[in-house]
């Protein structure tokens, strides 16, 4: 950039001032992320389409055999202390892997602290669950068998009982070479959930050029979204998720990714979802307190609270200048998010 002379005090300050009015005014430039994982330079966040396939670690290959057990793996209710309860029980394929509660039942009858989110692209993701304390599937996959308020497992169990399963034994020989482990149990399953991938949105096909893709209303929305809105700063990219922690004043005790980090500065974050399918994962947020996507959207327009647990500062403001009459509009733009549902039959269990 170039220096300006030192005789023109007044032009420097004017540019500044020009420069800082510009950033304020432009609703599509990030805002200052969050503390924590947020050392990456601000970038224009933009919407993108989403890739056909889900990139596999070196360490674990996603292949037929192997996504093949890990669907057995994830309706298999013996993978539950009570041998009733299976993944599939709280992400059932008919409600787009997610179940419809605000809280799901755990293993004693009671809610838990968290609303299900959906499985479905969940290969894509960095983090993992609402505080993001995994970093991939494979480490996610056993965390909800062994709590004790979720699956309630143990997993020295689990390998013993599934060891005397003739059926699982041949399979784990076949794709791991070995017996039933837990290692391989939670590889198995990540290659399932590599599999579950959304097809196309309309989105998509309007990103892909197709303009009729998104009816009127829609389109006015797409707008509102990446525009006055200020929506794409933190659903941007594939996922219509930047991955990143945020602060909204909705829970009052769940401390959220401070319970990973340890920093106060994290307390009351929570992972930003992804859009995708939203319109089929209801109710929302991190508590499922939100039921609807008018109840969402209204949220951020006037529902953003003043004060935060612990007076620590809030990641959003409400949107107290934008009109009520965008809602439905940004509303018909979320519903576009939907694609087909993925048809998953349950396997016949070894």
């Amino acid at each position: 950039m170039t220096q300006l002379p030192r005789h023109q005090p007044w032009l420097h300050r004017a540019i500044l001032a020009l420069v800082a009015c510009c950033w304020l005014w432009n609703p599509s430039v990030s805002s200052p992320a969050p503390a924590d994982d947020h050392d990456k330079p601000a970038r224009k966040p933009q919407l993108a389409r989403l890739p056909g396939t889900v990139d596999a670690p070196s360490n674990n290959p996603t292949t037929a055999a192997k996504a093949a057990l890990g669907k057995q793996l994830f309706f298999d209710p013996r993978l539950s202390g009570n041998n009733k309860t299976s993944c599939a029980s709280c992400h059932l394929p008919t409600r787009s892997f997610a179940d419809r509660r605000a809280r799901s039942l755990g293993q004693q009858g009671r809610p838990l602290t968290r609303n299900t989110p959906t499985v479905v692209n969940s290969g894509f993701l960095k983090h993992l669950l609402w505080d993001g304390r995994a970093t991939s599937l494979e480490q996610q996959a056993l965390l909800p068998i062994a709590s004790p308020l979720e699956m309630n497992q143990d997993l020295d169990d689990l390998e013993s009982e599934l060891n005397a399963v003739p059926g699982y034994v041949t399979q784990f020989r076949r794709v791991f070479d070995s017996g039933v482990t837990r290692t391989g149990i939670a590889r198995a399953l990540a290659a399932f959930q590599r599999t579950l991938v959304s097809k196309p949105s309309p989105l998509d096909r309007f990103l892909a050029g197709d303009k009729s893709a998104l009816p009127g209303e829609a389109r006015r929305g797409l707008e509102l979204f990446r525009g006055t809105a200020g929506c794409v700063r933190c659903h941007n990219g594939p996922l219509l998720s930047d991955g990143r922690f945020y602060r909204l004043g909705v829970s009052l005790k769940d401390r959220g990714r401070q319970s990973v980090t340890g920093k106060p500065a994290d307390a009351f974050r929570f992972r930003t979802p992804s859009l995708r399918n939203i319109a089929r994962t209801a109710p929302y947020m991190h508590n499922g307190s939100q039921k609807t996507l008018e109840d969402v959207v209204t949220f951020y327009y006037r529902g953003v609270p003043t004060t935060s647990p612990d007076n620590l500062p809030l990641d959003v403001e409400p949107l107290l200048g934008n009109s009520f009459s965008e809602i439905s509009a940004i509303v018909a733009f979320l519903e576009s998010l939907s694609s087909e549902p993925l048809k998953i039959t349950p396997p016949k269990l070894p």
